[in-house]
Parts: structure tokens; C-alpha cells; sequence
């Protein structure tokens, strides 16, 4: 039985809020740790300054939150317990009612899809507490939870908004997630849990991404009917080949509403390294916010191609570029830290 009153929604449709984990493990970064927190601290003053930010941390790392980011308008510090700062997986994926508010709207507001977590296959535990923070913040909404009852990360999934999925199969047809399921099983449980009316499988992965290949660093929706993807023209770089497969792939893909895709291709910086060991930078792991896109960019020579290409992708809005050479250190960027929660 699906979520058939509900539909989920394009990153570009309006927010209630942002929720972001504060930091304070470092299982997943390389190098000094110090900085991290003052990226965190940044980075939500950018983002307070277009919609409400949730902060969720408990103990010593909801105090430290607290000291940072006192006095920030908009921002709201909640007691929820984390293992690990990466909300964009752990958290909720919210769907809202298809029927607009008083146009015969049988349903409430949003509800929350709380998927089952195990830290990308068991990579790095304990998992103990994330495995319960979208439930927590869905409880502390006052939302319905739909629980499917497999493993998948926020990361692992795109939408335009109006019924098409794109999904790396690597991340959610793994054994290390989700064992007992086949791809045809799988697909079923997306289809019905998140409603949607088409999944478009892609595969491929960035060196270094311990997700194994979370979409929203290779390929994002823009608006309906046309996705941007990741390309990397660099021969000697290891994700050369596997990039262009996908663009080949999402050439040839239709969406829900029967449209072939117009794909744009966005560079993304080559070999781009920390203390020798390749990191996945990718300038598609963008978030958009209320009014504006903020867009990580690595101090190299493809950022402004790729903010130029994002702003005409999204007119109107303001393009905000993040420096991400600190936070990739992670393995991730911005996308991975934020949690859009819809207005609804």
C-alpha cells in the first residue's frame, strides 16, 4: 500500500526549514577537525539569512552549537542525539499532500518517510542514534512517519517533483544494505513509499565517496524535464569513464511525464586530493534554498564554470558559492549536511 494522497517534492519548491546535524565526530574526515565547526558556523549564518535552520545535537556538541551560534536570527538549537553530522542521510524525506491546502485536501500536512539507517553499509559505527534521528525529528513535528522498513540514504535519491526518481542502483541494491531485496523489490518500495511514478537507475561512483555513489553528487535535477551531471574530461582521472556512462544513460532516459531528458553537464574538479588520497568533490552537491542555491566550489579552475552554468539553471535566485575545501575532507559537501523540510 502506497502513499497515494502525497507526492514528494523538488528541493526548489518552498522550505519550512533546513535541519543540519552539528559536527563532532571525526570517523569520516581527514585531517585536523578543528575547522569544521566554523565551517558549520558559517555556512548557517548564509543560510539562516533565507529560511529557519534547526540545529540537532545533544550533551557537549549542543552546548558548543549554542556558543557558535548565539544570536543568529533564525536559528533554533534542538536536543535530538546524533552519531554523525551527515543529515541529508540520516534524517526524514518528507512528502506533502498532492491536493493543495482548502482544494478538497483529504490528508494533513507532511508526513515523514523514516528509513532504516546502518551507516552506509556498516561503515562506520556506532550507528545506535542516527539510526533514530529521523524519528526524532518527525516526533518533534508532530508528523505522521511512514516507516518502509529498508535501508536508504536522502543522499541516495532526486526528484523534479513531479513523479520521477533518479537512483544509483550501487547504494540501494547492495547486500550490505538491503540483502533480501532484489532491484524489481526495491523499486516497488520506492515507487509506493515515496510515490513516485518512474525510477531512473544510473550507477557509477566518485573516488573516495564512501556512500558508493550517492546520487546528489552525480546527477540533480534543475527543473522538470532537465537534470545536471557530473563530467570529468580528465582521462587519468578514475571517474573519467563512469561519468560519461551516466551521461550516456540519462541522454537516452525519459521522466514520468514521457519527456527525454535535457541533460547539462557540469565539470568537476580532476584528482582533486588530500594528503594523496582522492576526495569527491563535486560542485553538483548544491542545495537550494529558499531564494537562493548554495554551490561548493574547491578553489580551482572548473567553480566558475559551474556557478555560471547553476545560475542560468536557476533564475532568479541567488547563487551563493561555498567554499568546500575544508568540509569535502568528509567525503561530502553541502547537500550531504542539509535536510530540506517542505512547506507543505
Amino acid at each position: 500500500m502506497g502513499n497515494t494522497g502525497y507526492r514528494l517534492p523538488a528541493e526548489w519548491e518552498p522550505h519550512a526549514a533546513t535541519w543540519i546535524a552539528w559536527p563532532h565526530r571525526r570517523a569520516t574526515f581527514l585531517g585536523d577537525f578543528t575547522c569544521i565547526p566554523d565551517f558549520f558556523t558559517r555556512f548557517i549564518h548564509l543560510l539562516a539569512a533565507c529560511e529557519p535552520v534547526k540545529v540537532i545535537a545533544t550533551g557537549a556538541p549542543l552546548a558548543e552549537a549554542q556558543k557558535q551560534l548565539s544570536g543568529v536570527a533564525n536559528v533554533e538549537c534542538i536536543d535530538i542525539p546524533t552519531n554523525d553530522s551527515w543529515l541529508r542521510d540520516t534524517g526524514p524525506v518528507f512528502l506533502v499532500p498532492r491536493e493543495p491546502e482548502g482544494k478538497g485536501r483529504e490528508n494533513g500536512g507532511p508526513v515523514a518517510v523514516c528509513w532504516e539507517w546502518n551507516a552506509w553499509g556498516g561503515k562506520y559505527p556506532p550507528w545506535d542514534r542516527d539510526a533514530q534521528v529521523s524519528r526524532s525529528i518527525a516526533g518533534r513535528l508532530g508528523m505522521a512517519v511512514v516507516t518502509p522498513g529498508v535501508v536508504l540514504e536522502g543522499g541516495a535519491i532526486e526528484t523534479d517533483g513531479e513523479g520521477t526518481l533518479l537512483v544509483n542502483h550501487r547504494c540501494v541494491v547492495d547486500p550490505k544494505r538491503n540483502p533480501d531485496h532484489s532491484r524489481e523489490a526495491l523499486e516497488q518500495v520506492l515507487r509506493n513509499q515515496l510515490a513516485v511514478d518512474r525510477v531512473i537507475w544510473v550507477g557509477g561512483e566518485l573516488a573516495g565517496d564512501d556512500t558508493d555513489g550517492h546520487i546528489d553528487q552525480i546527477a540533480r535535477f534543475v527543473a522538470p524535464g532537465c537534470v545536471v551531471a557530473a563530467r570529468q574530461p580528465d582521462r587519468l582521472d578514475p571517474n573519467q569513464e563512469s561519468l560519461a556512462d551516466n551521461l550516456r544513460l540519462l541522454e537516452s532516459a525519459v521522466d514520468a511525464r514521457g519527456r527525454r531528458l535535457e541533460v547539462i553537464p557540469i565539470d568537476i574538479p580532476p584528482r582533486f586530493a588530500f594528503d594523496r588520497t582522492q576526495l569527491p568533490a563535486s560542485h553538483l552537491n548544491f542545495y537550494v534554498a529558499n531564494g537562493a542555491v548554495m554551490v561548493p566550489v574547491f578553489g580551482g579552475p572548473t567553480d566558475a564554470p559551474a556557478v555560471r552554468t547553476l545560475a542560468s539553471c536557476f533564475p532568479g535566485r541567488r547563487i551563493v558559492p561555498v567554499d568546500c575545501q575544508e568540509l569535502v575532507r568528509g567525503r561530502g559537501a553541502l547537500h550531504c549536511i542539509t535536510r530540506d523540510q517542505p512547506a507543505g
